[in-house]
């Protein structure tokens, strides 16, 4: 077997465990990235954007689009309108992936999926953040009561609407804690704004 077909072999085996991976996946592995493009050619592989790849016939499910969106931006955090979805809360239903980034971070190019950045900082980027297995991918999202809090924030671009129902169904269907929704809402600086409401629903 030539080296060629060992490497070609590394990446079919990289391809079936992961689902989704970018081409910088490769350079560690010393394989490379020139190989994508021959998969892609059989079938293997399919080429959503830039450098990234899922294999061909993977499920397409509800919240394949985070994973996809987490391997081409690994510092990202799913937020607000694309958490409240995955967490099952309200009836929003984005267009977009909806992606936390710090201040400070270049704006990535992506085509696919189209991507809604909002940009956090200090606690309100770093804290709530839980991770979950997508597509083979960890991807970072924030929990609930931090989605709350954060959809509360940012009232003027989602609607205080949005807000309110956010808070009315993870503390009717038992998604966060009192405690844990204050706790959020005094990170993002919101506890005067969401104090009526919290007092009225609990």
């Amino acid at each position: 077997m030539t080296k060629k077909d060992t490497q070609i072999g590394r990446l079919r085996e990289l391809v079936h465990r992961r689902g989704i991976l970018h081409a910088r996946d490769l350079t560690p592995l010393g394989i490379p990235k020139r190989y994508l493009g021959r998969l892609c050619a059989e079938g293997v592989l399919v080429k959503t954007g830039r450098g990234l790849y899922m294999t061909a016939g993977i499920p397409e499910t509800a919240h394949l689009g985070l994973a996809l969106v987490t391997k081409a931006i690994p510092k990202s955090v799913i937020c607000l309108l694309s958490a409240l979805r995955f967490h099952e809360i309200g009836t929003q239903s984005p267009h977009q992936v909806w992606i936390a980034m710090d201040r400070r971070s270049a704006r990535p190019h992506l085509t696919y999926p189209k991507i809604r950045i909002m940009r956090f900082s200090g606690k309100s980027l770093t804290d709530g953040i839980d991770t979950h297995l997508i597509a083979g991918v960890q991807v970072r999202i924030y929990n609930p009561a931090k989605t709350v809090a954060d959809c509360f924030k940012y009232r003027n671009k989602l609607g205080l609407d949005v807000a309110m129902e956010a808070l009315r169904e993870a503390v009717r269907n038992r998604k966060c804690t009192a405690d844990d929704l204050w706790r959020y809402a005094t990170i993002c600086r919101v506890t005067k704004v969401i104090r009526p409401y919290m007092e009225a629903i609990l």
